[in-house]
């Protein structure tokens, strides 16, 4: 059949498309391309800001800038120095109630989150629009992690771009380093406020305590600090410290570390804030601390002391520190005070409420117990005087006027200073109070003296009297003092002699007046404190105690046209013919020139090399003299290897040095100790300690000079001395015009010496000596220091003989000599029975008391 054409298949109906559908695949298809891009873009920008991230991996070998801290000899703290007041502790050192405390403030998911804190994040974006409508501060979402980031890696800058490179350093962060790890950099990084970075720091200035000590309040308080030091200070902005204080423990509260009963008991406290009393030096030890620090910034530079971390021992005892304050101190004001009062430190208008403005004139914080002082009322018998007030820990000045009377019996020894010839001398005796003080003078003042000299009793008297203008509380403040700040400089020494740790060093009357150390940076002439190393040289070849040497008028002829040298003794008076001993104790120029011209001055110059005394002495015998330029280190160190039977040693103010991990970088002690690091007691032999010292001059004529020394205090220009009541030996020093007196001594286990002098050399008045200046210094240093300390006699070297002698001939002594001491010898060494000296036939050749004169050729007789 064919096929029929005309009939045609039935058509399908055409569909209609949804138009919705359509919509939704559109923007199905844009969104996808959408988010391609935005990946793409965001990867872009990802990998862009990621090709400049720091390295984080540098925080596992991070070391912040910590705090250098000096310890005294016993671990007392004495100095800390730091350009950011920082310890660094581990995180296993903090308390729980801390991490709390930071955690409830900072970021309580902190254990949960990988870096970035998505909730939190959220919740800040809808805070932060309500804010902004509300013209308010925005809030932020940063973790500890992020937080760690920022302070460690990146900047300050308020951008988008650098939350993004914290947030991507954070998310690396937590892949890298555990929780505890980066919570510890955050704990020790963070800046408090009152100059305190890390969390221990901060509870020591703020608390005065250690991390372990802390209670839920003031660990609620320090966690409120970082996000705003300033804004929540405890004096300036109590109210708003303590609201942000009780947040935090409300936040702990809610998150459960504590109570309801411990937040609520939390809250009810105060701040109690009770800032540490010092940062620097403690125990009079401004001088010792500064040339500690000055040590430590040559050794490793100011950025090893000020942020090294550097734990450093000390060699300061800090009892003998304040008795040689003391004693140098004392010593000062009694010259001072006998040549003349120089007047008030200022004047003031004392009406109207004078204790404001005595605070403001500037004053000396290193005194104590003195105090400024405007004088408010004058009558002959007596003068009534306002205190400078005290500063509160919040830096205002406390309220309360305290006044003292000061009795004409403290004022009489203030009669005018005079200049007469360059030399400060008094004026005429004064008859009362008025004398002497006006109203409004400003003058320094110090307790009355009692027992262990009371720095400040306070009064406890109900009497109220009315004294310019102020209801003040006087009674029991009857009796104060008028000081007077010296003019005049020194410096106390005081050193183990066995080891040269120095264990107290005082370098002048006020560190605040004046930070230049006396003991150590001035260069003086010792005079005759140099004489016992020309007569160690001398005992050394071939002379002995009993040698016999000219105390008589000496002419040297001078290079050049200098003329002669005519040395003189003390007073211009001579002895003849004297044992050498005796040249020691009374102290005669005359036959120490003789012996030092017969010994030879190279060979002084070498032991003055050897002692530590000068470096390169210039051989000419007015050096023998003392006339070269040393310091007082330096001379009690020379002094010390006398006592310690000859021994080198070196002057250290530092035991051991120990860095951030506390290891061991430096110490004094080198010699080895064979056996020392054994690791258990297995019955093996005690450690042995191997003394590799250099000896600088034989045992004997150590022990001789120490002798020689001992009849200076007993019977020479040191009798001052015996007071001490015990076995003591040492020497005076003065030089011309009486511009420098010295004395050095020693018993046998401790070395002490004063200088005195004012810094730009004038004479300090006629009969001012070594022995009427510094002996009673250092006299009163040593019975302070030797009080409860038994008489050990000087340990005399084996072999030495002791043999009785004439005091006056040298002489071996007969039964009936009446002057007899023991005079030590070394074997084969005997007292002479014929007089021997050390001089010319005639001293000066015909009219040698006139000009012309000229020694004779001359020798040993």
């Amino acid at each position: 059949m064919p096929f029929n054409l005309s009939v045609q298949p039935p058509r399908r109906p055409k569909r209609r498309k949804s138009i919705m559908l359509r919509l939704f695949g559109f923007m199905f298809t844009a969104g996808v391309i959408v988010f391609l891009a935005a990946s793409a873009i965001a990867a872009y920008i990802l990998w862009q800001f990621s090709q400049d991230l720091p390295d984080y991996e540098a925080l596992a070998n991070y070391e912040p800038k910590v705090m250098t801290r000096l310890h005294a000899n016993d671990g007392r703290l004495i100095a800390e120095y730091a350009r950011e007041e920082r310890l660094y502790v581990p995180v296993e050192t903090v308390p729980d109630v801390a991490i709390h405390a930071f955690l409830s403030a900072e970021d309580k998911n902190f254990f949960e989150h990988g870096g970035i804190d998505i909730p939190a994040i959220m919740r800040a974006v809808v805070t932060n629009i309500r804010n902004y409508m509300n013209n308010r501060r925005l809030v932020g979402a940063s973790t500890i992690t992020q937080q760690v980031a920022k302070n460690f890696l990146l900047s300050n800058e308020r951008s988008l771009e650098r939350k993004i490179k914290e947030a991507m350093l954070a998310i690396r962060m937590e892949r890298a380093f555990d929780k505890g790890k980066i919570l510890e950099l955050y704990l020790n990084e963070i800046y408090f406020g009152m100059g305190s970075y890390g969390i221990a720091a901060a509870s020591l200035n703020y608390f005065g305590k250690e991390l372990h000590e802390l209670q839920v309040h003031e660990a609620a308080y320090l966690a409120a600090l970082p996000k705003a030091p300033n804004n929540y200070h405890p004096f300036r902005d109590t109210e708003r410290a303590i609201a942000r204080r009780n947040w935090v423990i409300d936040q702990m509260r809610e998150n459960g570390y504590i109570s309801a009963e411990q937040a609520e008991a939390a809250k009810a406290r105060g701040l109690e804030v009770n800032p540490r009393p010092f940062r620097g030096n403690v125990f009079a030890g401004e001088y010792f601390a500064e040339e500690v620090r000055r040590t430590l910034v040559a050794r490793y530079g100011e950025e090893g002391l000020y942020g090294g971390g550097l734990s450093v021992r000390t060699t300061l005892d800090p009892e003998l520190q304040v008795l040689a304050r003391k004693a140098l101190r004392e010593g000062l004001v009694a010259y001072d005070r006998r040549h003349g009062y120089r007047g008030p430190v200022d004047t003031m208008d004392p009406s109207g409420d004078w204790g404001r403005k005595l605070a403001e004139k500037d004053v000396l914080g290193d005194i104590e117990p003195w105090r400024m002082a405007v004088v408010l009322e004058v009558t002959d018998d007596q003068a009534v005087a306002g205190l400078r007030p005290r500063r509160t820990k919040t830096g205002e000045l406390e309220e309360k006027r305290r006044t003292v009377t000061v009795p004409f019996s403290e004022i009489e020894w203030a009669r005018e200073q005079v200049m007469r010839n360059q030399v400060p001398t008094r004026g005429p005796k004064v008859s009362s109070a008025k004398d002497v003080l006006s109203v409004g003078d400003v003058v320094y003042l110090a307790p009355p003296r009692v027992t262990g000299e009371s720095a400040d009793a306070e009064e406890n008297l109900a009497e109220v009297k009315e004294i310019a203008g102020f209801r003040v509380r006087p009674g029991a403040e009857d009796g104060w003092r008028l000081m007077q700040v010296p003019e005049v400089g020194g410096a106390l020494t005081v050193m183990d002699p066995h080891t040269g740790r120095v264990l107290a060093h005082v370098g002048g009357f006020s560190f605040d007046k004046s930070q230049f150390d006396r003991g150590i940076q001035a260069l003086r002439q010792p005079g005759s404190a140099f004489k016992p190393f020309v007569y160690a040289a001398a005992l050394d070849n071939g002379y002995t105690p009993s040698s016999i040497v000219l105390d008589a008028p000496i002419a040297i002829e001078q290079p050049g046209e200098q003329g002669l040298w005519r040395p003189k003794n003390y007073g211009d008076k001579f002895y003849g013919p004297s044992t050498l001993r005796l040249g020691v104790e009374k102290s005669r120029n005359l036959m120490t020139v003789r012996l030092a011209q017969d010994v030879g001055m190279p060979i002084i110059r070498e032991y003055a090399r050897r002692f530590g005394i000068y470096d390169d002495l210039m051989p000419v015998l007015s050096m023998a003299l003392g006339a070269g330029e040393t310091s007082l280190m330096r001379m009690v160190a020379g002094y010390s290897m006398l006592v310690n039977g000859g021994n080198k040693i070196t002057p250290t103010m530092i035991d051991r040095i120990q860095n951030r991990y506390g290891e061991t970088i430096w110490r004094h002690d080198q010699r080895d100790c064979i056996g020392c690091q054994a690791e258990a007691w297995l019955g093996q032999q005690e450690p042995e300690l191997i003394d590799n010292r250099e000896r600088v001059i034989d045992a004997m004529t150590a022990y001789q000079m120490v002798s020689i020394l001992e009849g200076v205090v007993k019977r020479g220009t040191g009798y001052r001395a015996k007071k001490i009541g015990k076995p003591v030996a040492g020497k005076t020093g003065t030089t011309n015009d009486e511009k420098d007196a010295w004395f050095i001594g020693f018993t046998p286990d401790l070395a002490a010496g004063v200088f005195v002098g004012f810094d730009t050399p004038r004479p300090m008045g006629r009969g001012e000596t070594g022995g009427g200046v510094a002996s009673p210094i250092f006299t009163d240093f040593m019975q302070m220091a030797l009080k409860d300390k038994p008489a050990v006699p000087f340990r005399a070297p084996e072999g030495i003989k002791l043999i009785r002698v004439n005091a006056k001939t040298g002489l071996r002594a007969q039964p009936d000599d009446e002057n007899v001491i023991m005079e030590a010898f070394k074997p084969g060494n005997e007292p002479p029975d014929p007089f021997s000296y050390v001089g010319y036939p005639s001293a000066f050749a015909p009219g040698a008391e006139g000009e012309g004169a000229r020694p004779e050729a001359g020798g040993l007789y």
